[in-house]
């Protein structure tokens, strides 16, 4: 019985869709964490009778023809990359992107990576890093005894040094855009990697013309909405119990089947 096997798409259509909305739910803390959706399409169909066929010799047309669809698949999980609430942190090395664009991180492999988790600190040699001791590029390295650090939206670093009442510019922040951010493939700890779906990284200054700027002692939260994922949770839950609803009803089908042919 076909209805089986279509079922059974569906439960394992629901499943994916679960695991996707479980994970949003889980980064709902998670800094410039994206939210993401699963897609789905049709499957190939049975086509007993073809639309538009000729129903008798005199030529008439059958107006709809008889289809059988087969189920549902995964098409795409496409991650949503609308701007989460920026948070006031008090951390001076804190940076959030106000618009377009990602932070650049160099990993131990040569590699650049992307990111909007701008919970940067500085390591032993006084440069920028992330959480996890990664360069941010440029390299922007403070001066020993730095009492006070500014970062202008633009990204322009300064720093005051020891007694100085005039701060030096140590460095400037570089964005990175893509023509199709949502096509990055996302490696965990925050971080994005270039793909052939999101085309080559193009670098710039904040605050230029497709750049966002930077506001500091921010931080970008995830844009997950709590409440948008418990509804859809409860939607695909209901669903994943619709589909196995058919697989009980189509194994009572066959059991009555199979006792009216005994």
């Amino acid at each position: 019985m076909q209805a089986l096997r279509t079922a059974a798409t569906g439960m394992a259509a629901q499943q994916l869709n679960v695991e996707v909305i479980s994970n949003n739910i889980a980064n709902m803390n998670t800094v410039g964490f994206k939210r993401q959706s699963a897609v789905f399409e049709d499957l190939l169909y049975q086509t007993l009778e073809a639309p538009g066929s000729q129903s008798s010799d005199s030529g008439n047309i059958v107006p709809t023809g008889v289809q059988i669809g087969a189920g549902v698949k995964a098409g795409s999980v496409y991650r949503i990359t609308g701007q989460g609430t920026l948070t006031n942190t008090g951390n001076s090395l804190d940076m959030a992107i106000n618009g377009q664009g990602y932070f650049q991180v160099l990993l131990p492999s040569g590699e650049t990576a992307y990111t909007r988790a701008g919970n940067f600190s500085a390591n032993d040699q006084g440069q920028i890093v992330t959480a996890d001791g990664y360069l941010v590029q440029p390299t922007i390295a403070l001066p020993q005894n730095t009492t006070n650090i500014t970062i202008s939206q633009t990204g322009q670093v300064q720093a005051t040094v020891g007694n100085a009442t005039v701060p030096t510019v140590v460095g400037q922040m570089q964005l990175a855009t893509f023509l199709n951010d949502a096509g990055l493939d996302a490696v965990g700890n925050n971080l994005f990697m270039e793909s052939a779906a999101s085309g080559p990284a193009t670098q710039g200054n904040p605050g230029n013309p497709g750049y966002g700027v930077i506001m500091q002692g921010y931080t970008e939260a995830s844009n997950v909405d709590p409440v948008t994922e418990i509804t859809n949770l409860i939607v695909a839950q209901r669903a994943y119990e619709m589909n196995s609803k058919v697989v009980t009803t189509a194994d009572q089908m066959l059991s009555t089947a199979v006792s009216t042919k005994t």
